[in-house]
């Protein structure tokens, strides 16, 4: 644990701290000794100790007048104070000046040596035991797997990997992060074999019978959320968000906001913006989108915006529900939208309902796949994590939170869809007319293996329009993607390691919904 680490001893009587030294180069740290203050400063500039133990009481140039020096040449290194006064004054200055601990005399080599550890050692003491609590965790999950029933069972494991996910991030144990790869990639196989058992039945069940849904969110959730504060609501539905995005973000909205929920719904499928952002602002199903609206409604091999009629489609909804609220609805594509909505919050501060579609990480999942920079800023899903909370602290969004807060809103985070990033190419062909979409394809002539991806045949049992009347539907599973024969390697290194959706994984149908209440 040590890998040499050096420190250094500042005490006037430091002969009488041999039996000290030897008991902590007998721990394998290497120990350099001085006995007043200016030496202190000199070895410290020359040399960069991972930690100065400094004693307070010394003639000449005290502790508290060695520090700030210290402090000067070697910002960053720990420094523990050794005092044989306990005097609030000498603690407050000592504390003030940014010490790490401090150690009141008489000492014993296991408080030095706790002490060290606790400075030095911290982060790969809890990686250690991080480390330790997932294996003890891992025969849990795996039980899990196996006894998930419902969807709410397979809510309760993503939330745990996610967790193990994001703890484990900077393990240097690569053993361990790879026992939590191919868990996960077993979950999602898991997954994947429950939506197919239980999709076709929810969506064509009553509401009690099955998870809340893009169509059903409204219905269950939203309106309910709205009344239940009186106004005053706004909801954020940012694209392709993930739970673990949300899991990143957090640190920087506590300050402001109390978690009042934190819950999950299901996506519907396709897992795509046109499908499921659509049903949830309609509260329809795309087949009763297209049926009661066939002019609002765009198959996959149509031309044009196939997002256009969302505000319609809510204040449809909304007025079916019999609910005569002040609504706004903004969609933010580019940051001077985003910067034009901050400058003009006052449009939306009294509205009992506010939406706001915000599609930043949409178009970074986007780029990612099309720019090479963003590849290599984002190279895997902890990289990607990273980008997206650094975005979001230096974007309009968390400026319109800080707004939203001090208004006293009550704010919805949710979104449309998730994520995935894909490795698998799942061989697929079809005519001209095939949609393009790599997570999932409809169209008339499609070839494929049904044991590779989750087939619908009859697009009507899932609710789904059909281009015509022999189209079908197909959804790739876990970390796959859907590729054609031609041109099939050059496609594959194009695709492969980049985000998509549209298909059938946790992370794109486990959808994070947060219920956000400003602090008092």
């Amino acid at each position: 644990m040590n890998n040499e680490v050096s420190i250094l001893w500042v005490d006037d009587e430091v002969e009488l701290l041999k039996p000290h030294i030897l008991f902590l180069r007998g721990k394998g740290y290497e120990v350099d000794t001085c006995n007043n203050g200016y030496d202190a400063v000199d070895m410290a500039r020359t040399t960069p100790y991972d930690l100065i133990i400094l004693d307070e009481m010394m003639p000449g140039m005290t502790g508290l007048e060695t520090l700030p020096q210290l402090k000067e040449v070697r910002p960053s290194t720990p420094v523990i104070m050794v005092t044989k006064s306990e005097e609030e004054n000498i603690m407050d200055k000592a504390i003030g000046s940014k010490i790490a601990d401090y150690l009141i005399k008489p000492i014993n080599p296991n408080q030095v040596l706790l002490s060290i550890k606790k400075n030095v050692h911290r982060e790969q003491l809890v990686t250690e035991q991080t480390t330790a609590d997932y294996r003890a965790e891992f025969g849990k999950i795996s039980l899990s797997l196996g006894e998930a029933r419902s969807f709410a069972d397979w809510c309760a494991i993503y939330r745990k990997l996610v967790g193990w996910e994001m703890e484990l991030t900077e393990s240097s144990d690569r053993s361990v992060r790879d026992i939590l790869s191919y868990q996960k990639s077993e979950a999602e196989g898991e997954f994947g074999k429950f939506i197919r058992r239980n999709y076709l039945e929810w969506v064509n069940a009553r509401d009690q019978a099955r998870p809340t849904m893009s169509h059903t969110l409204f219905r269950n959730k939203i309106i309910p959320e709205v009344e239940a504060a009186g106004g005053k609501v706004t909801l954020l539905v940012i694209d392709n968000f993930r739970y673990d995005q949300w899991r990143t973000i957090w640190p920087l909205l506590w300050p402001m906001f109390d978690i009042y929920t934190e819950e999950f719904y299901c996506s519907i499928l396709p897992t795509a913006t046109q499908y499921a952002r659509n049903a949830l602002f309609a509260g329809l199903m795309p087949l009763a989108i297209d049926k009661l609206m066939p002019d609002r409604w765009l198959n996959d091999n149509e031309d044009g915006a196939k997002n256009k009629y969302e505000e319609e489609f809510l204040r449809r909804q909304l007025s079916r529900a019999g609910k005569q609220w002040r609504v706004s609805f903004d969609k933010l594509i580019k940051p001077e939208a985003g910067r034009k909505l901050v400058d003009n919050f006052q449009r939306i501060k009294d509205m009992d309902l506010s939406v706001i579609v915000y599609n930043f990480l949409d178009i970074l999942s986007h780029a990612r796949t099309e720019t090479e920079i963003i590849r290599e800023l984002s190279e895997d899903e902890a990289a990607f994590r990273s980008l997206t909370r650094s975005w979001f602290e230096h974007s309009e969004l968390f400026d319109l939170l800080r707004l939203l807060a001090e208004a006293g809103h009550t704010v919805i985070v949710t979104s449309d869809h998730g994520t995935t990033r894909v490795e698998n190419p799942v061989k697929v062909q079809g005519d001209r007319e095939t949609s393009t979409n790599i997570r999932y394809k409809t169209g008339r002539n499609l070839n494929y293996n049904p044991k590779e991806v989750f087939e619908i045949t009859r697009p009507e049992e899932a609710q789904l329009p059909q281009g015509n009347l022999t189209s079908s539907y197909i959804f790739a599973l876990g970390k796959d993607f859907l590729t054609y024969p031609n041109n099939a390697n050059q496609f594959i290194r194009y695709y492969r390691g980049t985000f998509q959706h549209g298909g059938v994984s946790m992370e794109e149908m486990i959808v994070p919904y947060i219920v956000l209440r400003p602090k008092l």
